[in-house]
């Protein structure tokens, strides 16, 4: 896993990747993450499995499509945490954490089904997907931003910050408060 590198504090070398997942930011979006999906498998094998049996066809079909996308959601958002926990640990190796990342791809999926159709599922469904949306686009920003090498950065003009400097920088800062 490639870290992007920053100098701070005189010329001392941090890695950002490797700073993320200590820090207690990262440990509330993990706590965040893995309590999103325990609340989704309870609700999927309890009350959702119940008002589904309730739904006109059309629309259990809708549910049974978002609740199979909402779990394949949580599981790339879940297997992401985990591995950067475990790089942080020590537990693994940055390069195996790079292998491991192309055996579940971390990508955007949004609700299958339409605004219409959407909106008539159950709102505990709607709510649950919506929550882990937000989570993923999280997830998938951050993932590019530790990611992105150093050298790939638009060059700015010395002594002028670009937007992306500035928030990779508040990134870095809100990750590094202890």
């Amino acid at each position: 896993m490639a870290s992007v590198s920053s100098s701070v504090d005189g010329g001392n070398t941090v890695s950002f990747a490797h700073r993320l997942a200590g820090s207690p930011r990262f440990k509330a979006l993990f706590r965040d993450g893995m309590d999103l999906v325990e609340q989704v498998a309870t609700y999927l094998d309890g009350p959702g499995r119940e008002e589904a049996k309730n739904l006109p066809r059309p629309v259990a079909i809708a549910y049974a499509a978002e609740s199979m996308r909402l779990t394949t959601r949580l599981m790339q958002v879940a297997s992401w945490l985990l591995v950067q926990r475990a790089v942080n640990e020590g537990d693994m190796e940055p390069a195996q954490a790079e292998a491991e990342k192309h055996k579940v791809r971390l990508c955007v999926q949004d609700v299958a089904s339409g605004p219409g159709v959407f909106a008539q599922l159950p709102p505990l469904l709607q709510e649950l997907t919506a929550r882990s949306l937000r989570l993923q686009n999280r997830i998938i920003y951050l993932d590019r931003t530790i990611r992105l090498p150093e050298e790939s950065l638009p060059a700015a003009p010395a002594g002028v910050a670009t937007e992306f400097d500035l928030q990779r920088e508040r990134i870095r800062q809100a990750f590094h408060a202890r």
